[in-house]
């Protein structure tokens, strides 16, 4: 799952440890003429990527849309207790599903009474069309949906339902069953996490073909949640009042308790702007929560201050932030040995805002995920870096010197500031450094197989929680093709370690799957395929009229919006 950064999250997202999603919701209520006193106001430096639940692919997003607009067959409810929190219960399904033929089979029954904001009942056949729409790639791109595709038993090539022959759609027709209201998915490998993957990612939400506008529709929301859209705008946010079609008498309430009559979006602000606002307890700020920007680490020193410790949450990420070579640019594996061994972690760190802000990482899998172990390339690692033993590499290799390399990222305050703390290590090391800050087209950029970046930055925290959703979806070579490396942004290519993923993938057993997994990340280590840096700290502040504010496992350690209220 990406993970938010400049841009994103999650990363992902994000992006996750239980590691799944999260969001607010709304209970049953007079529709949209509450009084707005009751208002929650949620305020981001950046836009939502997208509002298409099929192409959302970012912890926070998931999470917010999950408690408030979109439910799905299964969900995470809300829980400071990891263990509960991480176990999906039913949503909009009867019960938690059945499997057959191990775990290649999964049948699930639609709840009666459910609906969409405009009245009309929420049915198996939405739920079939919704899982089609994952293969329109060339439609809807950015999505998780690559999970759904490489699975589902078909016989050939299904290009989604706008493209589709009628063979093509009588292919996936046999796939994805309806029989009254119970789906059953049919997969070609076993899955036995899936509903760990319907519950953590909307790629499995149910859409209303007749609403479906393909890529127009990617900042529409047809809501079957407690809360529908009253005006939106992409670019500056918009508000979000009771549906009068939910009926909270189907839902759980640890899901959703949805207690603010109105739920108001702002885009545009900076993150200092935001925090000052909130840290003076301004009566504008006072019934608002912050999304994607944690307090910037200039406000550190203020988090004891009174008025303000109290409103004060700290909690470890799902997501391992980490570096990426380019494998294409930088062939050579001594090359790549010596930029590991160089790479200074407690400066880097120090940079962004010391302990309080990361803790080193051992593995590009966060400790949170089952099946986590440290990668024995990077266990007991000089986190200061050792540029003289990495200057001894390059010349064992006989390595010219000084090598230039560009260093490319997500521009931000911070991550200039932790960029420009690498360069020492590596130049001192024997590398020329030239640092390639960018902004929105980060991403873009990074996922194109014939970007020239040396190295690049990279945020991630599982989709659900698996070491698959981690190791094989960054770094499994089929991904690449001749326009994009999906999430494999250094181009890694193994035979032997995309050999170990497709065993992970046939284990009837997450136990066996992950011990696949951790071989394949061995074998990453030695390749230096990643260089793991630390893991995100969230620090929150919260307005002092906001009540039942909790970070959790089910919201990827942002704002929980399940329990959320405000007070006059």
């Amino acid at each position: 799952m990406l993970k938010k950064r400049a841009k994103y999250v999650a990363v992902s997202a994000a992006g996750v440890l239980g590691l799944s999603l999260g969001l607010a919701a709304c209970g049953g209520g007079d529709g949209g003429g509450s009084s707005s006193a009751n208002t929650l106001t949620i305020v981001a430096e950046d836009p939502i990527d997208h509002l298409d639940p099929q192409r959302i692919y970012v912890g926070e997003t998931i999470s917010h849309t999950t408690r408030l607009v979109y439910r799905k067959l299964l969900s995470n409810p809300s829980s400071t207790d990891p263990k509960v929190s991480s176990k999906p219960i039913p949503d909009l399904a009867t019960d938690e599903g059945t499997s057959a033929d191990g775990a290649k089979t999964w049948s699930f029954t639609v709840k009666d009474g459910v609906k969409w904001e405009d009245g009309s009942e929420i049915t198996c056949e939405d739920f079939a069309y919704g899982a089609s729409r994952n293969f329109a790639a060339d439609e809807l791109t950015g999505g998780p949906g690559f999970y759904l595709t490489a699975k589902l038993a078909l016989k050939g090539e299904y290009p989604g339902p706008y493209a589709a022959t009628p063979e093509q759609q009588a292919d996936f027709d046999q796939a994805v069953t309806c029989d009254g209201k119970t789906i059953t998915y049919k997969f070609k490998t076993p899955w036995p996490d899936f509903p760990l993957a319907i519950s953590s990612l909307h790629m499995m939400d149910p859409y209303k073909e007749s609403f479906d506008k393909g890529a127009k529709n990617d900042d529409k929301i047809f809501s079957n949640g407690p809360y529908k859209v009253d005006t939106w705008n992409a670019q500056k946010g918009g508000t979000l009042v009771r549906n009068d079609e939910y009926d909270p008498e189907t839902d759980d309430k640890s899901l959703r308790e949805a207690k603010p009559d109105k739920v108001v979006f702002k885009f545009g602000e900076k993150a200092s702007t935001i925090y000052e606002k909130l840290f003076s307890d301004s009566p504008d700020s006072q019934k608002t929560i912050v999304s994607g920007s944690r307090v910037p680490p200039e406000f550190f020193p203020r988090l004891t201050e009174a008025g303000v410790k109290d409103r004060y949450v700290q909690v470890q990420s799902p997501y391992v932030d980490y570096l990426v070579p380019n494998q294409n640019q930088m062939k050579d594996p001594n090359v790549r040995k010596a930029l590991a061994q160089a790479t200074d972690v407690e400066s880097w760190i120090a940079a962004g805002g010391g302990e309080k802000a990361y803790t080193p990482a051992d593995s590009v899998v966060n400790p949170a995920v089952p099946g986590y172990v440290a990668n024995p390339a990077y266990k007991d690692r000089n986190l200061k870096g050792d540029p003289a033993a990495a200057k001894k590499t390059l010349a064992d290799a006989g390595v010219k010197t000084p090598y230039p390399i560009t260093f490319t990222y997500p521009q931000s305050d911070t991550l200039d500031k932790q960029a420009a703390a690498l360069v020492q290590g590596w130049e001192a090391a024997g590398f020329k450094v030239t640092l390639d800050p960018l902004g929105d087209v980060y991403y873009s950029n990074i996922q194109k197989p014939s970007n020239k970046a040396d190295v690049m930055w990279g945020g991630w925290g599982a989709d659900w929680g698996s070491a698959m959703t981690v190791t094989a979806a960054l770094f499994d070579s089929r991904q690449i093709e001749k326009n994009t490396n999906g999430q494999n942004y250094g181009n890694y290519s193994n035979p032997a370690v995309d050999k170990l993923f497709d065993q992970a993938a046939n284990s009837a057993t997450i136990e066996e799957q992950n011990k696949f997994l951790q071989e394949a990340d061995a074998v990453m280590g030695e390749d230096v395929a990643y260089i793991p840096l630390e893991i995100a700290t969230f620090n929150w502040v919260r307005g002092s009229k906001v009540k039942g504010f909790v970070t959790t496992d089910a919201s990827s350690s942002y704002p929980d919006l399940a329990t959320i209220d405000v007070e006059d």
